[in-house]
């Protein structure tokens, strides 16, 4: 097999979009395929893959999940290995994260523990979300595991550091589209119409007194807007408008809370402006939140490795649809350090390839004291 660098090189060349990860499925398998096979059973599904291997004498299946799909962003990192994909990138770390995995599949092909060990390539993390779908396909359910581990790449923690904590790391998130329809007209005549750059406009500010004055100060709430389109032309009254944006919480009772008062806005709106209007709330996810047990009993087996740093950090607004595992199967998620200057989703971050090794070396350990009863 090639080195774990050039592995993640070849990924980061190929980013896909959720559901449509042909290349990088078939990438994978070819990879898995020159592995031996005697204790590996390679299921795939969708354009994920699941990988179980077979342990000695199992008693339990310990899973590692890693996400494949890449981001509708143009890279600008300069790496001789950009995305040969125009207009995709990996800006999420997924690549990282593969090649995680496959390093650890390609330990534990050749030696593998006691108990069975699941590894789940998760298309469209980034959307439709596929964590939840797979979660519930027959295979699945089949191949269950009785734990669930997974990691996230943090541009802001230098390499060698993990940084994790109990109960809830991840926020729930929900995506957020808004249509608002009324009557155009020529500019001269306002009174003839409905105009929807107006009401979008009311619709904004109005949508940023929910959190303000709707949400609990002790709980925590985002709604952001992130792009407005209306109209056609600069002496034409816009007969439609569109809103799109994010809903972020730390709490389920929060998002209920905030989607009630978006939907109570807009029929405001409708009766103010006699308009119509359309909500979609897209894709959601579910809050990743931490057993405690397993992530403490992790963060104390990792503060003894030689050359990892454990902090123990707060929770973040981000969104991870790996929540929908830990609903069902208890684990954890943590952040890997890897000292980029840019954020995530940023056009251009490049993480340091030096965290790589490190998290394979210090997962193999983990899964080993995890899964062996000697």
């Amino acid at each position: 097999m090639k080195p774990l660098i050039e592995i993640r090189k070849d990924l980061h060349r190929i980013p896909e979009l959720g559901f449509r990860e042909f290349k990088t499925q078939s990438y994978l398998l070819n990879l898995i395929s020159t592995l031996p096979q005697d204790h590996l059973e390679v299921h795939p599904w969708e354009t994920g893959i699941f990988v179980k291997v077979k342990g000695k004498r199992p008693a339990k299946t310990i899973a590692y999940r890693t996400d494949i799909d890449g981001l509708p962003i143009i890279e600008e990192t300069g790496y001789e290995f950009s995305s040969l994909h125009e207009g995709m990138m990996h800006a999420c770390g997924h690549d990282i994260h593969m090649t995680i995995a496959i390093g650890l599949l390609s330990h534990f092909a050749v030696n593998p523990i006691d108990d069975h060990l699941l590894f789940i390539f998760q298309p469209a993390e980034e959307g439709p979300g596929g964590a939840l779908p797979m979660r519930e396909s027959e295979l699945f359910q089949q191949l269950k595991p009785d734990m669930i581990t997974a990691l996230h790449i943090a541009p802001e923690y230098p390499v060698g550091t993990i940084a994790v904590k109990e109960g809830l790391l991840f926020a729930n998130t929900s995506e957020l589209f808004i249509d608002l329809i009324g009557k155009g007209g020529h500019a001269a005549y306002p009174h003839h119409s409905n105009d929807m750059v107006v009401a979008a406009s009311h619709l904004v500010t109005q949508l940023q007194t929910i959190v303000a004055r709707n949400i609990d100060p002790l709980d925590s709430a985002v709604v952001t807007i992130g792009k407005i389109t209306g109209g056609t032309k600069q002496n034409i009254i816009a007969e439609r408008s569109r809103l799109e944006g994010t809903i972020r919480t730390l709490s389920q009772e929060a998002m209920v809370k905030v989607k009630s008062r978006i939907e109570a806005l807009i029929q405001g709106i409708k009766s103010g402006f006699e308009c119509e209007a359309v909500i979609d709330y897209g894709s959601n996810y579910r809050q990743v939140d931490n057993e405690p047990e397993l992530t403490r009993e992790f963060m104390n087996f990792a503060d003894k490795y030689n050359g990892v740093n454990v902090i123990e950090c707060k929770e973040a607004m981000t969104g991870e649809d790996y929540g929908y595992f830990l609903e069902k199967i208890p684990g954890f998620m943590f952040w890997l350090g890897v000292d980029t200057q840019y954020g995530l989703h940023h056009s251009k971050l490049k993480p340091q390839e030096e965290a790589i090794q490190p998290a394979v070396d210090l997962l193999i350990q983990y899964f080993t004291f995890k899964g062996n009863r000697n």
